[in-house]
């Protein structure tokens, strides 16, 4: 019986068809007790696999249901693998690869590697809740923990599948300097630059030096807008103190955006007062469109520096009090 659902079709699969690459090959711990629980309660959360019936997420739940000896299993079939991560996890031997990866190919694997892993655990941890068709006998997760729990964070379980045995940490700073070189909002400088520090990761050179730099050069470039932001901040303030109209501030588009007032930005806020602890980062990575993260994060880095700007002119009123106070604020500017 098949399921079509976004993203993968879900079906049920000889487990013996099931190919398991050289990569998967590591300590599975405790497999007794995953077989156990899978025995109890079942398998909550298939497996995931490429079209071709690669492995890519459920190691140990495949070892535990070979060990209870189960001839068929449910699957996820996952499109939309890229064809050299599926070559990969098909690899049986690391010999076998016609050249080694770059630092820039594996970098993008493992963050393809890392992208399915996330999602496959954000799956498993919804099977455990408690709903209609798993109701373990009380609200809120299942009276057994899930039966694949993965050991150790995704990041190192993508990064230890990547030949090279490169950590998750320069796996990340290579991707960083990636997505600044393709991100159009960032200052020109700073992107020109990753472009370039790409290509020498490119042709071998090390990764942390240039990634250090990046940051630092990146961090120069957010306090001098915050040293701008902040002299702009205290012209306002001053002139609002002394009652001529404030700057008119440009929209995105150039025309004049429209102010709300106080009352609204008052009432936002106490809405979404510690609205973060009501989300999951991890199911909502798995889940959510590029283009909706996109315009969270430009959202969030918006509100950012809204923040900072009315924390410099709330610093600014209080300094407005005498002409010197003025002045001392601004050299520290």
């Amino acid at each position: 019986m098949k399921e079509q659902k976004e993203g993968g079709l879900e079906l049920r699969r000889a487990v013996d068809s099931i190919f398991v690459g050289h990569r998967h090959r590591i300590d599975m711990g405790d497999i007794d007790e995953l077989a156990d629980s899978i025995d109890r309660e079942g398998l909550l959360q298939p497996i995931t696999i490429t079209p071709e019936g690669v492995l890519v997420c459920g190691a140990r739940r495949l070892a535990a249901i070979k060990k209870l000896g189960w001839t068929t299993v449910n699957v996820w079939i996952r499109s939309g693998i890229s064809d050299q991560l599926g070559r990969l996890l098909a690899e049986q031997d690391e010999n076998t690869l016609h050249k080694p990866l770059t630092k820039i190919e594996a970098a993008g694997l493992y963050r393809e590697l890392k992208t399915l892993m996330a999602e496959d655990a954000a799956r498993r941890k919804a099977s455990t809740q408690f709903t209609s068709e798993h109701q373990p006998g009380r609200d809120g997760a299942g009276k057994y923990p899930g039966p694949s729990t993965a050991k150790g964070d995704t990041r190192e379980q993508a990064a230890a599948m990547i030949p090279g045995g490169v950590s998750y940490r320069t796996h990340e700073k290579i991707n960083y300097l990636r997505d600044l070189a393709a991100d159009p909002a960032q200052p020109e400088h700073l992107r020109v630059q990753a472009t370039a520090d790409v290509a020498k990761l490119e042709q071998g050179a090390a990764v942390h030096p240039l990634y250090a730099r990046t940051r630092a050069d990146e961090e120069d470039a957010r306090s001098a807008e915050m040293r701008r932001l902040g002299a702009e901040s205290v012209q306002r303030a001053t002139a609002a103190k002394k009652g001529a109209r404030p700057p008119q501030i440009s929209g995105s588009s150039g025309g004049a955006t429209t102010r709300f007032p106080t009352r609204a930005f008052v009432q936002t806020w106490g809405e979404l007062a510690d609205w973060w602890t009501h989300y999951d980062a991890t199911e909502l990575a798995a889940v959510l469109t590029d283009e909706q993260v996109d315009s969270f994060l430009a959202t969030a880095s918006g509100t950012g520096r809204f923040a900072d700007d009315l924390r410099i002119a709330r610093a600014a009123l209080d300094v407005e009090d005498s002409e010197p106070g003025r002045q001392r604020h601004l050299r520290a500017l």
